[in-house]
């Protein structure tokens, strides 16, 4: 889904607007002559367009064609300005599909200040194979901030999918019958001072204009979170900042320093006395340190605390809770995505943004290896002395891997890093085995011979250097929960490079050294794993001695039936969650293996109240009334395995005989929350806190096997799945 989406928002910039008589064409029934689609359609992706007879009403529909397997995808889409007010927004359409391998959909999107705000495209819902017309659906909240409303068919895969019929409804409402308003703008998007740059020049500062920055960055980001007058929207808190900086960088004595800050404190407005006032939770697994604040001299300090003794807890402009989940959503935060190497000023607020974020609102702050208090001054000079696109991205993706979050990497916008990892690849796919690094999957098997490796083949030095020198150098680069999962990402790029070739010395499997000149390609140019995967495998199937095997990474709702039909006598039943599931099944499947009820997780959440406090959740259980299984259950994971596959193995392992079997996974669980940077950088977090009952962290600790196997070397090189073997060897010992 990632790797679509990544896609998707780099034709951010291509907006097509076609509007006769106050209607847009969502029917497909408008085509100008010689024209290769409907009017005011236009093309996404690589896939082949069309304008088909076949439709579900009218004389036209759209059409998708493509014989491309993997997750390359291809889209019909239409644009509509967001000149509407509402709640909702929903997108209804009819489908047929023909023999389609990943999936099609409706796509609904919204934009805004350059960036996606909301998105879905159906995947989860997994419309594949050889269906006639149906009517689905697309429901999204609408953003007030949207400019911009993105809708599309898509089909993502091999295949052929027809579209027709779309009706955009907002809270209800036909888009076509609505009539379109001036939207009044919150104040801080009507501030457009410095739109163009923040004129601010940190090039010679002196270790006390550090320390009095890193004293503005926690009072920026604490009366962003904790001011009545900031939450309202009444700041662009952004350009605040600017405004105040020059006068600041000139206090040298810490006197005239407080009295400039606690002046634009008091010129915030008025903050009134709580009646009644908020009060801490009492039960909490973390809570901010205000130490900082304790430490400044009366004025100040007074100034502060009479903030946060009488903030208010109501709707925030720049900071929401997701509905139901409760992971923060930072609203509202402007990419600035046309600045692709922001001034001084503006990354500063970059470090002050995300310094704050992590600060007030993730989760899992005291896991990180570094004492998060200490990076805000730390990082100011590593930020204000980027001298260039490259380095600043660099110092992003640095502070971003001192989080310790699989979840926390950089996405869009990080195209000098991109570059800097190298545009050619090789021909074939590595992996950490046995910590070395080894070929495990050839994109080009009829090309073994001149590429020269074979599966199983040890990879020992780049360009003279070897393997484990160049991840010690890099590894600051690769953010991770721990170093199974940065292995798994470093492996993907260490053979990398800006060059169309490069020296590697390697040990084949007859034990033999060997050093070669390996050819490089344009990665877009090659055909990867993804692209070249068979047909994707069955969810679910029962192997020799009867034993079930299930797989997540294609596994639909409607399966679980089946299976439980299909598997109620078998000896056993694996569960392969080596992969992302391709369907939600903690419940609709774990309650398979659960007798009666059984807890099995607890949350952390943040709060708007409170910013910076976390309290646990009761246990959330599995329950089951019905016939359960009692067979032995053997859930397999790996270094793959993150995110929802990891919270899936939880909800497994309560069952009443459920073993885990493999290595450590990602340790990154949670609901992700998405953070964008100045510069048009995205990055994310793990926004929940995910526990056993006991208590006891998943967060980079990852689901820790029962039965630890791992892959080894040899058998890779004679092509054998261990894990699942040992898998079947265990139930039939059973």
């Amino acid at each position: 889904m990632k790797s679509i989406l990544t896609l998707i928002l780099t034709f951010i910039s291509i907006y097509c607007h076609a509007q006769q008589n106050d209607k847009f064409n969502l029917g497909f029934e408008e085509k100008k002559a010689n024209a290769a689609l409907a009017t005011g359609w236009f093309k996404w992706g690589t896939y082949n367009l069309s304008v088909d007879s076949l439709n579900h009403s009218g004389n036209l529909a759209a059409k998708i064609t493509s014989d491309e397997a993997g997750s390359s995808f291809g889209s019909i889409a239409y644009s509509i300005p967001a000149n509407y007010s509402g709640k909702t927004i929903k997108l209804e359409g009819y489908i047929k599909i023909k023999d389609v391998e990943g999936f099609a959909g409706l796509l609904l999107r919204i934009d805004g200040d350059g960036k996606s705000l909301v998105f879905d495209n159906m995947q989860n819902q997994q419309v594949k194979g050889t269906k006639d017309w149906q009517k689905y659906s697309v429901t999204l909240d609408y953003p007030e901030d949207g400019e911009l409303i993105l809708v599309a068919g898509m089909l993502s895969g091999k295949g052929e999918a027809w579209f027709d019929d779309f009706v955009v409804t907002i809270d209800g409402q036909d888009i076509q019958t609505l009539q379109e308003i001036e939207k009044q703008l919150p104040k801080p998007q009507t501030d457009k001072e410095f739109d163009n740059g923040s004129t601010i020049n940190l090039s010679k500062l002196s270790p006390k204009q550090l320390d009095n920055l890193e004293l503005l960055g926690r009072i920026w980001g604490f009366l962003k979170y904790h001011h009545p007058e900031i939450a309202k929207g009444n700041y662009n808190w952004d350009y605040e900042l600017f405004r105040f900086l020059p006068k600041y960088i000139d206090a040298n004595i810490d006197t005239q320093r407080d009295d400039l800050l606690v002046s634009w404190i008091y010129s915030l407005g008025e903050v009134k006395a709580c009646q009644p006032c908020l009060e801490a939770p009492s039960e909490t697994r973390l809570k901010p340190d205000f130490s900082w604040i304790e430490r400044q001299h009366d004025k100040l300090r007074t100034a502060l605390l009479h903030v946060y003794i009488n903030r208010t807890g109501d709707e925030h402009y720049y900071i929401g809770m997701a509905a139901g989940v409760g992971n923060p959503l930072f609203k509202n935060e402007q990419a600035y995505a046309k600045m692709s190497y922001p001034d001084d000023g503006f990354r500063l607020l970059s470090l002050y943004r995300y310094w704050n974020m992590i600060n007030y609102f993730f989760p899992y702050k005291y896991l990180t290896d570094k004492n998060w208090d200490t990076t805000l001054k730390e990082y100011l000079p590593v930020f204000i002395q980027a001298k260039d696109e490259l380095a600043y991205e660099l110092a992003v993706l640095q502070i971003i891997a001192e989080v310790n979050d699989t979840h926390a990497n950089l996405g869009q916008g990080a195209n000098k890093i991109a570059a800097w990892k190298g545009i050619n690849y090789p021909t074939f796919q590595t992996r950490f085995i046995e910590d070395k690094l080894t070929v495990t999957y050839l994109y080009y098997p009829d090309l073994k011979e001149s590429t020269g490796l074979v599966v199983g083949d040890v990879i020992h030095s780049i360009d003279g250097k070897k393997i484990g020198d160049i991840i010690t150098e890099r590894s600051r680069y690769y953010p991770a929960s721990n170093k199974p999962a940065q292995l798994r990402n470093m492996a993907y790029d260490l053979l990398r490079s800006d060059k169309e070739s490069i020296e590697i010395e390697f040990t084949s499997a007859n034990g033999a050294k060997q050093t070669k000149v390996l050819t490089l390609y344009p990665g877009d140019s090659l055909r990867t794993y993804t692209r070249i995967n068979p047909k994707p495998p069955e969810s679910f199937k029962m192997l020799d001695d009867n034993i079930g095997y299930i797989t997540l990474q294609t596994i639909k709702s409607e399966d679980i039936t089946h299976i439980k039909k299909d598997f109620g006598q078998a000896k056993g039943i694996i569960i392969d969650i080596r992969n992302y599931p391709a369907t939600f099944v903690p419940f609709t499947l774990g309650s398979y293996f659960i007798s009666g009820s059984s807890p099995f997780v607890k949350f952390t959440t943040g709060s708007l109240d409170h910013p910076g406090f976390f309290t646990l959740s009761d246990n959330l259980k599995i329950t089951n009334k019905q016939k359960h299984y009692k067979g032995p259950v053997v859930v397999l994971v790996n270094e793959l395995s993150i995110s929802q596959s990891e919270y899936t193995a939880m909800a497994f392992r309560a069952g009443t005989n459920t073993t885990i079997m493999g290595s450590t996974t990602a340790g990154a669980d949670g609901n992700v929350s998405e953070i964008w940077l100045p510069g048009g950088l995205r990055t994310a977090i793990s926004g929940v806190g995910i526990y056993y009952p006991d208590g006891t962290e998943t967060q980079r600790v990852g689901i820790v096997p029962d039965i630890e196997v791992k892959p080894t070397i040899e058998g890779i090189r004679n092509g054998k799945d261990e894990l699942l073997e040992q898998a079947i060897e265990y139930i039939k010992r059973k």
